[in-house]
């Protein structure tokens, strides 16, 4: 049997000879510059003992759901919950998921049909590709940001189009010209979906918001994994879309629901972040830190993610590992997950890292660049 699996073992061979094999690791101790926990939540104290004191006065919230939403999995919290999301974010409705992967496959292999076009930049996150393929919908990719080339390609569709792309982007850390974006296409009735993964929470409740944009904004996904530091996903969008999605949507439908338990954080967690504003702010203020040591970046100015490319993999790994050494998690992108060429070091900076912290880590990778 194990020789119908040669080429397995022959892809892994090749990824190790070039460095990029991938394996798991136990968390390693030193200053976090490579989580997505932006705001500090994950280990914030005051907000742990928040949860637990709710957990203590109400212990069945650790009860599991013991199934799907449509069975026996809903709930009193999770409805309350996505009542508060949707309020919060100025939307008529919201719609839970257990991460945001399984909120753009439910969007995306279920809303576009055969006779449709899904329209993507090209730095989307792989989990909206992953959705197109299981859609029966065309696919078709536009220049990252570039709002003429969108337009160029939308001009071309006949039946509907839906356009994805996020509000601030994983692996350059950019912010997309959205108000541009959502003026093309409602120029030409296309369906705009905004991932606010990496944005929500260091944006106020993410640039959709920020801007006003609800109207011209289809469905936004909120990932709450980063800058919240618990866990879930929600899309907002409109009472038809929800029903629709409900109905139809395989990653909703067959997923055994979260537990009371993540409902209850994520909502604990939209009042913790009303209350202490001052750490987004304290955020920005390390982001400028890092920005005025001049490192070369096609990161926005404002976003806590900054890449510094390095498209040699070996000057990469070292880097990395001298960061390593000197006590700094900082995360090597290698290719495929990135296009050849353009391996970086992603920097993740956070509101607890402290100004001495960021000069270090500049100072370090100065001398590789």
């Amino acid at each position: 049997m194990l020789n119908n699996f040669r080429h397995f073992q022959e892809a892994l061979e090749k990824r190790k000879e070039s460095g990029t094999l991938r394996v798991l690791k136990s968390q390693k101790e030193g200053v976090d510059f490579y989580s997505n926990d932006y705001l500090g939540l994950a280990g914030n104290k005051d907000f742990q003992q928040i949860l637990l004191k709710k957990i203590n006065e109400k212990p069945e919230l650790l009860k599991g759901s013991t199934g799907s939403r449509l069975i026996s999995g809903n709930s009193l919290t999770v409805a309350e919950t996505e009542e508060c999301i949707a309020k919060e974010h100025q939307y008529e409705s919201a719609l839970l998921f257990s991460s945001g992967y399984n909120a753009n496959l439910a969007l995306f292999s279920t809303l576009p049909n055969r006779h449709d076009t899904i329209i993507v930049d090209e730095k989307i996150h792989r989990s909206v590709h992953d959705a197109c393929r299981m859609s029966n919908a065309k696919k078709l990719k536009f220049r990252h940001n570039d709002v003429d080339d969108l337009e160029r390609i939308l001009k071309k569709q006949i039946g509907l189009s839906y356009v994805a792309v996020e509000s601030l982007y994983s692996m350059d850390g950019d912010i997309a010209p959205l108000k541009e974006i959502a003026k093309i296409t409602a120029k030409y009735n296309a369906q705009l979906v905004v991932d606010e993964a990496h944005a929500f929470g260091v944006f106020g409740n993410g640039l959709v918001s920020e801007l006003n944009l609800q109207e011209k904004v289809s469905a936004t996904v909120v990932t709450y994994g980063k800058a919240l530091g618990t866990h879930g996903a929600a899309i907002l969008t409109n009472d038809l879309i929800k029903s629709y999605l409900i109905n139809f949507a395989s990653p909703f439908i067959y997923t055994t629901s979260a537990h009371d338990f993540l409902w209850m954080s994520i909502f604990s967690g939209y009042e913790f972040l009303k209350a202490n504003s001052r750490l987004s702010i304290q955020l920005q203020e390390n982001i400028k830190i890092f920005r005025e040591q001049n490192l070369a970046t096609p990161s926005s100015e404002n976003s806590p993610i900054q890449s510094i490319i390095i498209p040699d993999n070996h000057q990469l790994k070292t880097l990395q590992n001298v960061l390593s050494e000197s006590g700094f998690l900082a995360y090597a992108v290698f290719s495929p997950t990135v296009k050849e060429g353009t391996e970086r070091l992603r920097i993740c900076l956070h509101s607890f890292n402290t100004e001495e912290e960021i000069l270090t880590l500049a100072g370090i990778i100065k001398e590789f660049v």
